[in-house]
């Protein structure tokens, strides 16, 4: 017989187990009758998905709001995830490219493998890393063989039964929507700018192509491609290597501080880099529901996208294609004049440089290099222009240093009168020949006889700031150098060569042996601005601009303003920054008064301004180099109260007048077209009438 105990443990165990059979019961009836439609519900709905809305980006004008870099409406065809049924990929990627071959119409392919069997790795530059990318991707080891990734494509895409046609055609955009991680969340975008006519092909078709959609996008135009290309820049994919070390946060990473995805757009060069913080937009966002079956039930827009900023430059497209236009056209002149320009005097001309600067307020207006290239057609060129041996897609404006030669004398003019060591009446006495030292005597170009500071700006006489450079001494040169911007940044926002000014310290640095220690004969040649100098054209504008402004030397900018997309609203406005003040009032008016008659009739630039209606202040260059000597030109105009200030520089121009030719063009413009009249232009415009 069983125990009192073993009864009651017994009692007490059926009475848990129906306890909670009951509990189960009520638990099921209310799943199934109170809350069974809810449960069905999210059962039906499936899951939410969210998914980006592209910005568009934000354009680039001139200062005068003429477009640069704006956004013309495109078409794209599109590929959505969510409703592209798995099975049906392959097919519809298929029907698809047979549309769009039918119409003549590309469609972005990056497969690094040839178009026909045999299949094999496609060679020639950059094909490299984009064959280790493929096999990254593919998980495959780098050593493995295009035969290798082929059928591992095959595998991974089901396309192991298509034709080898058809398997080439499907495995490249099946490889690109891998790389750019096509998902629900991350539309593909199949080809980009298709034409109008090609649209109703496909939308015709739709029913058999699930998922496809034509959009409208917004695609970068570059308004005059030839106007200012090296400033204004351009824009490209994400480099994969600027994507794998980025910082990844959710779908993207962030690069330079803003979020990127892999497929956007990004600022390459010029402004387009520059200003991508204020070009960039921010991406909006809807959120799309499926239900169990993977159909979409319901789209919701969550965020709206806001298009970039628009970026205003501080330069004139006019005064820039004038400036282009000016220097191209005295380069080909010069090749072509053998009259003027005999074989080994200027006739070898191929390339060159213009700066223009605002003076009172530090605003670039131009800045043009020779020869160049044009944005429109810049990826279809660019094999061609990386192979020109004159580099067309280097901007010499702000990368190209130069030996100044004459256009330097200035600066030992202002320190030595500035320092006492020459008052304005004080002469030298020129010979042609500087006899300081019996071993070495370099010359003059002539024999100038007694001449003050004045006199020797106009004739660029080198024998007087032999004498005065030598007497004022490397340090105090390169301190009023420095004063002046040599060799320091300009405060642009591209990058741009530094350069440097000659000093014992640079000699040191860059030869060798003997030729490391400084000699007084140095100090000589400094002092005319050859031996080690090398300056930017965009530097030596500047420091013709702080000559004009009596020593107020301005922070560069290319920036003029920043608007909202729709010009409701200012998000920066540029405000003149003075860099460096140098208070030597009398040093500049001497120096103004030496360069204004090196623009006169006798002056070295007086054949071009000599009768020019507006009083110019000017200095010619003709710096000695390893090869030809260049010819580099400074000036400022009007002298009583500059506006600009323009440097030009010819390689292997010869002479240094040879650019005033050019930097007449750019104030014949500025000061007297009737096209786009600033204030200036207004108030000089009555002396041609």
């Amino acid at each position: 017989m069983k125990s009192a105990s073993q009864t009651l443990r017994i009692i007490i165990l059926a009475a848990v187990t129906i306890v909670l059979l009951l509990l189960y019961s009520l638990c099921l009836m209310q799943m199934q009758v109170v809350n069974g439609e809810t449960f069905a519900n999210i059962v039906e709905q499936g899951t939410t998905k969210q998914q980006r809305i592209k910005a568009a980006r934000g354009e680039i004008l001139d200062r005068n709001g003429r477009p640069l870099a704006v956004n013309a409406l495109g078409r794209d065809v599109t590929i959505d995830k969510a409703y592209l049924p798995r099975d049906q990929m392959n097919e519809v990627i298929l029907r698809l490219i047979k549309i769009m071959e039918d119409a003549d119409e590309d469609w972005i392919d990056n497969l690094p493998l040839t178009e026909t069997a045999p299949f094999a790795f496609k060679e020639g530059e950059g094909y490299e890393n984009a064959i280790a990318t493929l096999k990254k991707t593919l998980g495959m080891q780098q050593y493995a063989t295009a035969e290798n990734v082929v059928e591992n494509l095959r595998k991974v895409y089901d396309l192991e039964k298509v034709s080898d046609a058809d398997f080439r055609k499907a495995a490249g955009v099946r490889y690109e929507m891998q790389r750019l991680d096509f998902s629900i969340s991350n539309p593909y975008t199949f080809a980009t700018d298709i034409k109008i006519e090609t649209v109703p092909k496909i939308k015709e078709r739709s029913f058999e192509l699930p998922g496809v959609d034509v959009v409208e996008s917004t695609i970068r135009q570059y308004v005059s491609g030839d106007v200012a290309p090296h400033v204004i820049g351009s824009i490209g994919k994400i480099y994969q290597e600027q994507w794998e070390p980025a910082e990844k946060v959710n779908d993207g990473a962030v690069i330079n501080g803003l979020v990127y995805q892999m497929t956007d757009m990004i600022g390459k060069e010029g402004a387009e880099l520059a200003f991508e913080q204020y070009l960039k937009g921010q991406d909006g966002q809807r959120q799309i529901t499926l239900n169990s079956s993977g159909d979409v039930i319901d789209v919701v827009e969550e965020k709206e996208q806001v298009p970039g900023n628009t970026v205003i430059l501080t330069i004139d497209s006019q005064l820039q294609k004038v400036a282009q236009e000016a220097l191209e056209n005295k380069i080909h002149m010069m090749q072509n004049d053998l009259v003027t320009y005999p074989p080994g005097k200027g006739h070898e001309a191929d390339a060159g440089a213009v700066a223009v600067v605002n003076v009172k307020t530090g605003e670039i207006l131009a800045l043009a290099t020779y020869p160049s290239y044009n944005l429109t057609t810049f990826r279809q060129d660019y094999a061609q222009l990386s192979e020109d041996p004159l580099r067309p897609m280097f901007n010499r404006a702000l990368n190209g240093t130069y030996t100044p030669g004459s256009i330097f004398k200035p600066v030992i003019a202002l320190g030595a009168l500035s320092e006492g060591v020459v008052t304005p009446t004080d002469t030298v006495n020129c010979t042609g020949v500087y006899t300081r030292w019996t071993s070495w005597q370099p010359r003059c170009l002539s024999a100038h006889g007694l001449v003050n500071v004045m006199d020797a700006l106009k004739h660029s006489c080198n024998i007087y700031f032999y004498d005065v450079g030598y007497r004022l001494g490397i340090e105090k040169i390169d301190e009023y150098a420095a004063k002046l911007g040599l060799g320091l940044p300009t405060g642009i926002e591209l990058p741009e060569a530094v350069g440097r000014v000659s000093s014992p310290e640079v000699k040191e640095q860059i030869h060798q042996g003997d030729d490391r220690i400084w000699q007084d004969g140095d100090t000589v040649q400094a002092s005319i601005g050859q031996l080690d100098t090398k300056l930017s054209p965009l530097q030596l504008a500047n420091y013709a601009a702080t000559l004009a402004n009596n020593g107020e030397r301005m922070k560069l900018t290319l920036l003029k303003s920043v608007k909202s997309y729709t010009f409701d609203e200012t998000l920066y406005e540029h405000q003149p920054e003075v860099a460096e003040e140098i208070d030597s009032s009398a040093a500049f008016a001497a120096i103004r008064e030496g360069m204004e008659r090196a623009a006169g009739l006798g002056g070295t630039a007086g054949a071009v301004f000599g009768n020019y209606p507006i009083q110019v202040a000017c200095k010619t260059g003709t710096p000695e180099t390893h090869a030809d000597p260049n010819s580099t030109f400074i000036a400022y105009a009007p002298a009583e109260d500059p506006q600009i200030a323009v440097c030009v520089v010819i390689e292997k121009g010869w002479h240094g007048y040879t650019g005033g030719p050019v930097a007449k063009e750019i104030f014949d413009s500025y000061f007297f077209s009737n096209k786009g009249k600033t204030s200036a232009s207004i108030a000089y415009g009555t002396l041609l009438s």
